[in-house]
């Protein structure tokens, strides 16, 4: 089909002014219309440029991203009662530039704060009262119906979230989703804040996905900044980000199986963790891979007696992470409890728009990886690992064997590995009036950056998509019918951010 937005790759820049201005009305219509034919939605925001409000869309279909801009009224007919893939945009879009979508089926706050231009609030809400905590909530009437209200405080480490479900005795009907109880406004923090500190609030963002998150923010600036990054510190990179999907993969296979008490997965899921988090350690000092991704490249390099070592303690983790794994699934019980629990079909997931293991599991062909490869990526032969059953099994299982892949992957780049010292401090200026958005596949799926500069090179609008942001409506659905007890597991089996989400 035609299609009149900007096609661009991964990491371009791209002048504000080479992107498409449609009226609103020509750009609503586009956008709907690709949405419904198989194009998903990375990006869908609002930024403010010299007193006007204007919207953005970027849009992926198979290797291309495509973009365009709009003005922008004050309100429009929902796209959300057109196209589900909304939902959440139009929700934080509201929230934050005080825009309506009208008729939107469930339009309310996303994380509870007043909108950036001091309008009347949408909501209705009064952010001079303590709050949070005051929401309207679906409800389901009936003589036998009862709510069970869990958080956002919670008997555990977790993040703060609130989890409200509407019930037939054990059964669930609707599981309603409340976050934003600690938003930190990044995006707007990072307007405000100098060169140097911007790296260390991307770190922050979320301490699990603290190295995709550099990534996605260091190639948004080295494209605006015209910045070349050498393919030993590319392979660092990667070599990195693979170490933090399989340090969380892992983990959460661990997690599962605690979940149904068959410890020893657990046990030694658990041990196994922490080894590739100390591999991280052993390269940059933090086992989450702060500070080793800087603009202009890595800060650490990794010696040939790390290579080495590297690679034996590789070689012999895979074989217990293959020997665990074989215990987990083939266990008679693991599989009463995992296999047609929390079910989300593919259609439901491509209506949502889901992404990373959670759609893969549910037969969707995507991974950022394979379909819009960037750094070391480029030079990675990748097959997309995929099930169809849309399970917590199936969940867990894409986990397993991306873990295994990217055990292969890790091993590859060390053996490859040659000069790598190859970090240069670098004072960047960034282009004026520029656009960029940069996509990677963190070990939760497709994450996104996209940075505008204004006239001065400053930086006019950050916008930062975590997986997240995506899926939580993939759980909510996942739990429909299904016992209120399976609700850890099916929470576990996708294992979504909530301060990646609350930013």
């Amino acid at each position: 089909m035609d299609n009149k937005l900007l096609k661009i790759n991964n990491g371009q820049k791209i002048k504000l002014a080479d992107i498409p201005h449609f009226s609103f009305d020509e750009f609503y219509e586009e956008i709907l219309s690709l949405a419904l034919n198989d194009y998903y939605i990375v990006h869908y925001f609002a930024y403010e440029d010299k007193g006007k409000i204007r919207l953005v869309a970027v849009l992926r279909r198979k290797n291309w991203l495509f973009v365009g801009i709009s003005d922008t009224p004050e309100k429009y007919p929902a796209l959300t009662c057109k196209c589900t893939k909304f939902h959440m945009f139009e929700r934080e879009i509201a929230e934050q530039f005080a825009i309506k979508p009208v008729g939107h089926p469930w339009l309310k706050s996303v994380r509870y704060h007043a909108n950036y231009l001091g309008k009347e609030d949408i909501f209705g809400n009064d952010y001079s009262e303590d709050i949070p905590g005051r929401y309207e909530y679906y409800s389901v009437e009936g003589e036998e119906i009862h709510e069970v209200a869990v958080g956002p405080v919670h008997a555990g480490i977790i993040e703060p979230g609130h989890f409200r479900f509407n019930c037939a005795g054990e059964k669930v009907l609707h599981l309603e989703i409340q976050l934003g109880y600690q938003h930190r406004g990044i995006e707007k923090q990072i307007l405000n804040a100098n060169k140097k500190q911007l790296p260390v609030i991307i770190e922050s963002i979320a301490g699990d996905t603290a190295v995709a998150n550099s990534l996605c923010f260091s190639e948004a600036v080295e494209a605006l900044a015209n910045i070349q990054v050498g393919m030993e510190a590319k392979k660092i990179r990667g070599l990195a980000l693979e170490l933090e999907r399989i340090a969380n993969h892992i983990g959460d296979l661990g997690a599962l199986s605690g979940d149904i008490a068959f410890l020893p997965p657990a046990s030694y899921y658990g041990r196994i963790r922490g080894e590739f988090l100390n591999m991280l350690l052993a390269i940059c000092g933090n086992r989450f891979g702060k500070g080793l991704i800087r603009p202009g490249g890595i800060r650490f390099s990794i010696t040939d007696k790390q290579k080495e070592e590297f690679v034996n303690r590789i070689k012999k983790l895979k074989s217990e992470i293959v020997h665990i794994g074989d215990m987990l699934f083939n266990q008679a019980g693991v599989l009463g409890r995992f296999e047609s629990t929390g079910i989300v079909g593919t259609e439901i997931a491509q209506q949502l728009g889901l992404v990373g293991p959670a759609a893969r599991a549910s037969g969707i062909l995507y991974d950022a990886r394979y379909d819009l490869p960037a750094g070391v990526y480029q030079e990675i032969p990748l097959k997309v690992v995929t099930e169809h059953t849309g399970d917590v099994m199936a969940r867990a299982l894409v986990r397993y064997n991306e873990a295994l892949q990217s055990l292969d992957i890790v091993e590859t780049l060390l053996t490859e590995l040659e000069n790598n010292n190859s970090y240069k401090h670098t004072e960047f200026e960034l282009e004026p009036d520029n656009f960029v958005v940069t996509v990677h596949e963190g070990w939760r799926g497709e994450l996104s950056h996209c940075i505008i500069t204004d006239s001065k090179g400053d930086i006019l609008r950050y916008k930062i998509k975590d997986p997240s942001f995506h899926n939580w409506m993939g759980l909510a659905i996942a739990m429909r019918n299904e016992d209120i007890s399976d609700f850890p597991l099916c929470n576990k089996s996708f294992n979504l951010s909530y301060c990646g989400f609350d930013l």
